[in-house]
């Protein structure tokens, strides 16, 4: 009788746990990054995308959905856009969508954006920082006026 394991289960068998499971799992995967990511919440809706266009939509900071924008490293994701607010004073808006694959999966953790599908790694303007990530993401506009954050094309 033959069983089929999956990469994760055979290495199990072989007596890896814990954080050497972790490594030589991604180390098998070929995998570019596998670091621990905080503050990141993963799209549920991985499939197939192309970046937005025409986007034009403002955020009331106010608002309880928004309020992350109101402290440096805080982001949401809003019409498959991720916005984080850099500092005091600025902003970053990027698609969610992967450049990679395509796959809606881009989000915001240590100071760059990032995609949990094949680890491709950005920086705060969108510029791809592996070989997964290297043509980019399409990047947009913010404009922040009192407590409204316009993001747009």
């Amino acid at each position: 009788m033959k069983t089929n394991l999956s990469r994760n289960e055979f290495l199990k068998s072989m007596g890896f746990k814990g954080a050497s499971l972790l490594a030589v799992y991604c180390a098998a995967s070929g995998l570019s990054s596998c670091s621990k990511e905080e503050n990141v919440t993963p799209s549920s809706n991985v499939k197939a995308g192309t970046p937005a266009t025409g986007v034009d939509f403002t955020l009331d900071l106010t608002k309880t959905d928004y309020s992350k924008l109101n402290n440096p490293d805080g982001f949401v994701i809003v019409n498959q856009i991720v916005v984080v607010r850099v500092n005091s004073t600025t902003f970053s808006a990027v698609t969610q969508v992967c450049s990679h694959e395509g796959n809606v999966a881009v989000s915001y953790a240590n100071g760059g954006f990032n995609c949990s599908v094949h680890g491709a790694m950005y920086d705060i303007n969108g510029k791809g920082l592996n070989a997964e990530g290297a043509r980019g993401l399409t990047t947009y506009k913010t404009a922040l006026t009192g407590t409204n954050l316009r993001v747009f094309s």
